[in-house]
C-alpha cells in the first residue's frame, strides 16, 4: 500500500456494482445493532468518523486477523447501514473499496457520547462526497502510511502507536498556525517520539512546502514544544530535490533548532522484508551527515530535544470527539 499509492488522477469517479439489500435506520434497527456490534465495530466506527474514509484493506490491516475475516464483517456493517462504502475507478486494475460513516452508524457513536447526530457534524451526503474530494488519494495516501505503522506495530513487540490524530483534528487544533497531515507519537524499543507528518505526493510546490517550516518553527516558539516534522516523499529523486529546498529555507529560520526535520520516501523502504513500514531505516535527518535510521534514532541527530510532552486534547468543538486509538480494544473476535 505505502509503496504504491494510487496518484489522484487515477481516479475518475464510481465503477457501477450491483445493489446489496440494507436496512433504513430506525428506532427498530438501533435496538438491533445494541445487541451486535462488537467493540470492534464501534471502534471501526469512531475511525472512520476520525478520518473520513478508509479503505477495506486499511481497515483489516488495522483491526482484522485476515482480510477475508475484515471483508465479510464489513459486509454485515455495510448491510446494517452502519457503515457506507464506494469503489473509485482507476485505469487499471480495481480500487479497494472505500468505507465512509453511514447514518446507522452515526447515531450509535452520537448515543454513546450523549450527544445528537447533528452537534458530530454528521451528514450523510458529506460523507460520501469525498468520493469526488481532490485531497481523495492524498487523504487515503496518509491513512496508508499510518496503516502500515500499524501493522507493523501489532507484529513487532519492540514498536507502539500511540497517537494517531487526522488532519482534520489536526487543523481544529493548530489551523491558525500550520495544517500538517497528520500527528503521530510512536514508541520503538522504549524510545518515544512525538511527530507531524508532511505528505507529499509529488503534485505540490517544493518551495511551498519549504515554507511551511515557518509556521511549525511559529507553533514551537508559541507553545514551547519542539516537535520533530516527518516528510514522506514519493520517489528518491523527489527527495533530494525537497532536501535542497528544505535547507536553503530551514537555514534561513531564526532558531532553527525548534523545526527538526527528517525525510524519507518509498523508494528507500526494503520491499523484501515481511512489513516494510515508516518504522524501518528509512529516515534522513536535515543538515547533518547521519545516515538513514529508525524514527527513534533520529533523537541521537537531536541532542537538544526536550522529552515529548503529551499534546492536550483541548478543543471546545463538540464534534471533535477524544481521537480513538489507533489499534482496536483487545477482542477474541475473529
Amino acid at each position: 500500500m505505502i509503496t504504491n499509492p494510487t496518484p489522484q488522477r487515477n481516479l475518475r469517479g464510481h465503477k457501477p456494482a450491483r445493489p446489496t439489500p440494507r436496512v433504513a435506520n430506525s428506532p427498530d434497527h438501533q435496538a438491533f445493532l445494541a445487541a451486535r456490534l462488537t467493540a470492534r465495530d464501534k471502534w471501526i466506527i469512531r475511525m472512520l468518523h476520525e478520518h473520513r474514509v478508509l479503505t477495506s484493506h486499511q481497515i483489516a490491516t488495522l483491526a482484522f486477523p485476515s482480510p477475508r475475516s475484515g471483508r465479510q464483517r464489513l459486509r454485515e456493517l455495510f448491510q446494517w447501514s452502519v457503515i457506507d462504502r464506494f469503489q473509485p475507478f482507476i485505469s487499471v486494475g480495481t480500487a479497494p473499496m472505500h468505507y465512509v460513516l453511514a447514518p446507522a452508524g452515526a447515531t450509535v457513536l452520537a448515543a454513546a457520547e450523549g450527544i445528537d447526530v447533528r452537534d458530530l457534524g454528521y451528514r450523510h451526503d458529506r460523507a460520501l462526497g469525498i468520493a469526488y474530494s481532490l485531497r481523495l488519494a492524498h487523504t487515503v495516501g496518509v491513512n496508508d502510511w499510518f496503516a502500515a505503522l500499524v501493522d507493523r506495530a501489532r507484529r513487532d513487540p519492540r514498536v507502539t502507536v500511540d497517537v494517531w490524530w487526522s488532519e482534520t483534528r489536526c487543523a481544529r487544533h493548530f489551523g491558525d498556525i500550520i495544517k500538517p497531515d497528520a500527528y503521530g507519537r510512536l514508541t520503538i524499543d522504549q524510545h518515544e517520539v512525538e511527530f507531524f507528518l508532511e505528505y507529499d505526493f509529488g503534485t505540490e510546490v517544493l518551495t511551498k512546502l519549504a515554507h511551511k517550516l515557518v509556521g511549525y518553527a511559529a507553533l514551537a516558539e508559541t507553545s514551547g514544544i519542539t516537535t520533530p516534522l516527518l516528510v514522506w516523499l514519493p520517489t528518491a529523486r523527489r527527495e533530494a530535490a525537497a532536501r535542497s529546498v528544505l535547507r536553503q529555507f530551514h537555514g534561513q529560520l531564526d532558531h532553527s533548532d525548534v523545526v527538526p526535520v527528517a525525510t524519507a520516501s518509498n523508494e528507500h523502504l526494503n520491499l523484501s522484508t515481511p512489513l516494510p513500514s515508516p518504522a524501518d531505516p528509512v529516515w534522513l535527518p536535515l543538515g547533518t551527515s547521519a545516515e538513514r535510521c529508525e524514527p527513534h534514532r533520529l533523537l541521537d541527530a537531536w541532542p537538544n530535544l526536550q522529552p515529548s510532552a503529551p499534546v492536550p486534547d483541548t478543543s471546545q468543538d463538540v464534534r471533535l470527539l477524544p481521537a480513538p486509538a489507533p489499534t482496536p480494544p483487545p477482542s477474541n473476535e475473529r
